[in-house]
């Protein structure tokens, strides 16, 4: 392998690490903290939809590591498909992430920011819960594929 696959290699496996880590701390430190300001700053500081406006934000500015995860997982993973390096775990998981990373950021971000632009009521109706909790779901399995192309690329890698 040449230095600069090596180098390639390495930057890859770093931005699925990182994307994959960003996910799992904003689902478990940062939303937790976000939707319960009131232990941090006392009861009224903020209503639940400015905490969910806050989070959409966190959430928004998360999509561009993801969408710029899923540009490397499309040229990386063709890159090994290309040279033979067929693996169909790892094919399965990247088709799983480029898809939900897609469903992330060009759908379900810009649906729940849709929505919130609404006003606060419209994030009671069934059909805020719905798009979030799909969302959610999707998010889940991203970085569960994530986790399995890291996981499979580095033991290709060091074998």
């Amino acid at each position: 392998m040449s230095s600069a696959v090596k180098i390639v290699t390495i930057l890859y496996l770093v931005v699925l690490a990182s994307v994959m880590g960003a996910g799992i701390y904003a689902g478990a430190v940062v939303a937790p903290v976000t939707f319960n300001s009131s232990e941090i700053l006392g009861a009224g500081a903020l209503s639940r939809y400015q905490e969910g406006i806050i989070m959409t934000e966190n959430f928004v500015r998360l999509s561009y590591a993801v969408v710029l995860a899923m540009v490397f997982v499309v040229l990386f993973e063709f890159y090994r498909f290309a040279r033979i390096e067929r693996d169909a775990v790892s094919s399965i998981a990247a088709v799983l992430v480029v898809a939900t990373a897609g469903l992330f950021s060009f759908h379900f971000v810009p649906e729940i920011v849709a929505l919130q632009q609404v006003g606060e009521a419209m994030t009671q109706e069934p059909e805020f819960r719905l798009v979030h909790e799909y969302s959610e779901t999707n998010f889940k399995l991203f970085v569960f594929a994530t986790l399995v192309l890291l996981v499979r690329n580095l033991h290709a890698r060091l074998r």
